[in-house]
């Protein structure tokens, strides 16, 4: 079977810029950013041959972000498959190896990043602690970040260009490992995302819990345990709180009085009204409107 010789960069098209050891000292020495910053950047096109491995690992953690072809991650004796609109990120001080498929090469966006707050950064990808490859959709947005950040990198290397540089870099990692916190609706398919979706769709309504977890499908003990799990509180005071959110709006929007706005949010008594809403805003309902009436 024919090979293809290993490549460990040197690709027509290829971008790679590498910090130095100087730059790299000025921006820990920058409380602005050194507790997130970029360290090496590059993208590689139609990356054939591309294989590169790290016996002891890197000092830094690396993002790979394959936007076409495919490719494979070795590490800690598994092996992560990347494909277009995918990514993922090898943690530092631990051995790998990464390389392009050679039947459909990889084209990859990459970045080495490192500062106190990277591994923080670098857990929010994790799946129960584990490392897991993330298929996101394309977004142009993202490359014009990714190459904005490069030709700032290519026309200077001063204090200012720097920190917004990595101001970019933080949003361009984020954007990525947050997707589906950027896209809630997208994204939150689960029981408790859909009952909170419904519940926005009902403020007008006298939902019981019981009601709640019907519209789910599950079982009340079930519902109520996993709602508990994903937001700290039970679903009726998350309910609760949606309808007094609300109700700020008619208080700062309309000249709406309590007893009407307690009808319209399904509320029975608006003296139970007034000291829910004390409690969870701070002031009675009120003074909210006689405050931000003015």
């Amino acid at each position: 079977m024919e090979t293809k010789k290993k490549i460990k960069e040197g690709f027509l098209g290829q971008k790679m810029i590498v910090l130095t050891p100087n730059i790299r000292k000025s921006i820990k020495n920058n409380p602005l950013i050194n507790s997130f910053y970029l360290t090496a950047i590059g993208y590689y096109p139609n990356a054939v041959g591309h294989d590169r491995e790290r016996k002891t690992g890197s000092a830094e953690f690396i993002l790979i972000y394959c936007v076409d072809g495919e490719g494979s991650v070795e590490l800690d004796n598994k092996v992560y498959n990347l494909r277009a609109n995918t990514f993922f990120i090898i943690p530092k001080n631990t051995p790998h190896r990464y390389f392009s498929s050679l039947k459909n090469p990889w084209s990859i966006y990459w970045l080495h990043f490192s500062g106190v707050n990277s591994r923080m950064i670098y857990e929010r990808s994790l799946f129960e602690g584990q490392s897991e490859v993330h298929s996101i959709p394309f977004e142009q947005d993202r490359i014009d970040i990714f190459n904005q950040i490069y030709t700032m990198l290519e026309e200077s290397f001063g204090t200012k260009e720097m920190e917004i540089m990595n101001f970019r870099l933080l949003y361009f990692v984020t954007s990525l490992i947050y997707y589906k916190e950027i896209n809630p609706s997208v994204y939150n398919k689960d029981a408790v995302s859909s009952s909170i979706s419904f519940m926005k769709d009902n403020l007008d309504k006298r939902l019981t819990v019981n009601q709640l977890a019907e519209q789910q499908k599950i079982s009340l003990s079930h519902y109520l345990r996993i709602f508990k799990q994903k937001t700290g509180i039970s679903p009726i005071a998350y309910y609760n709180q949606l309808k007094i959110q609300h109700s700020c709006q008619y208080l700062y929007f309309t000249d709406k009085s309590i007893k009407e706005i307690c009808t319209v949010l399904g509320i029975d008594d608006q003296y139970y009204f007034s000291r829910l809403f004390s409690k969870l805003i701070g002031t009675s309902p009120s003074e909210y409107r006689k405050k931000h009436k003015k």
